[in-house]
């Protein structure tokens, strides 16, 4: 392969396809996005085609000079993708985006595997929830960053209940929320990284921040490993996969969801690890052979969000400050607008020690902020 002589093509243009394509340019690969927004992310590093990833015309004409099509959101138009094949190599597959779009459908493709995850029912009504409290909602369709979830613990909570078609998870006494990348070749080969631990923001339900390895027992770390890869084998998935996780207090694990793309929970491992999953993303999409995953160094990742209350042109507060301290590396997503909890970039803390690691986190987290030009 002479990397000059291909195009990738990748749907959306935020952060993960910015990433994505650094880590293209520097194995020598033309990368083109396609995103609604006008300057996007992406388009800093990419060349940008100004359209709909929801359009199918919009997608067609896109992927007409591209060789391969992969993407950065999977709330993408689907059909189009069908017809593209086998003409163009598409990564993931378009049947696996269909599935994992539909979060009931990813369940019972769990489900069907005899993989371990919570017990789910479909809800007719939303009057249906105050029998089934408490539980967990979740949209079948379009759920993206803590949106289309819904936490209901008591009848309080009802009235945040989602007013669309949806399903219901038990709620399980969770001790901790892992995570997992994995990447699957067409041929067999897999890569597994080390086991993330993540803290999610209460409000936002979103990842705030993660460290690894996770403070797990070695037997729980072997056995997500295994569980995450079983869970990609479940959906016939080839690519880069997230797999998120549930650890309950009796040390049993769940499978949660996957979503099929650079994730969250893998961006410390462009300082941290021997390959980025933004490099092995580009690796396997291409057939390359996938990268060593080992782990440099203890690591935290803190999610760079905007402050409550500000709007607007973003403000980095704190950044020289936090930027001065040994270890740490800023990542600035380059967006144009900041709002409460967007996610506008992260932070990586490498350390000797996790503890060390954590400490300095807690350090960067009070220094940087990001605030807006307006506030409300």
């Amino acid at each position: 392969m002479n990397p000059q002589d291909v195009v990738i093509g990748i749907l959306g243009g935020g952060q993960l396809a910015k990433m994505s394509s650094q880590s293209a340019r520097k194995l020598g690969f033309t990368v083109k996005v396609l995103d609604p927004s006008p300057e996007c992310p992406a388009s800093a590093v990419a060349q940008q085609i100004v359209g709909s990833f929801k359009d199918p015309d919009d997608i067609k004409n896109f992927a007409k000079d591209c060789n391969i099509i992969t993407f950065d959101i999977e709330h993408v138009e689907v059909a189009p993708l069908f017809e593209l094949l086998p003409e163009k190599r598409v990564v993931p597959r378009p049947r696996v985006l269909l599935l994992i779009q539909n979060k009931l459908e990813q369940r019972k493709a769990y489900q069907r595997a005899g993989l371990p995850i919570p017990k789910f029912i479909e809800i007719k009504s939303p009057k249906d929830l105050k029998a089934l409290l408490p539980c967990v909602q979740k949209s079948i369709t379009g759920g993206y960053d803590g949106r289309g979830t819904a936490i209901l613990r008591s009848e309080e909570d009802l009235p945040k209940a989602l007013p669309c078609p949806s399903f219901v998870e038990e709620y399980l006494d969770i001790e901790k929320e892992l995570g997992v990348m994995v990447v699957r070749s067409e041929n067999g080969e897999l890569a597994v990284y080390d086991v993330v631990e993540m803290v999610f923001h209460p409000e936002g339900n979103l990842l705030e921040y993660l460290f690894c390895p996770a403070k797990i027992e070695p037997v729980i770390e072997k056995e997500a490993k295994e569980l995450a890869i079983e869970a990609v084998k479940a959906i016939n998935g080839f690519g880069l996969f997230g797999v998120e996780l549930f650890l309950d207090k009796k040390g049993k694990l769940y499978v949660n969801e996957i979503a099929p793309r650079p994730h969250n929970s893998g961006h410390h491992t462009i300082e941290a690890c021997y390959t980025s999953q933004f490099e092995q993303h580009i690796r396997v999409i291409t057939g390359l052979p996938l990268g060593s995953t080992k782990l440099l160094s203890p690591a935290v990742m803190i999610n760079l969000l905007g402050e409550e209350g500000y709007y607007g042109k973003p403000l980095y507060e704190g950044l020289e400050k936090a930027m001065s301290l040994p270890g740490v590396s800023v990542h600035i997503y380059g967006k144009k607008e900041t709002f409460p909890l967007r996610k506008m970039g992260h932070v990586t803390i490498l350390a000797d020690t996790l503890e060390e690691a954590l400490a300095k986190a807690k350090e960067v987290k009070k220094i940087l902020k990001i605030k807006g030009e307006r506030q409300r």
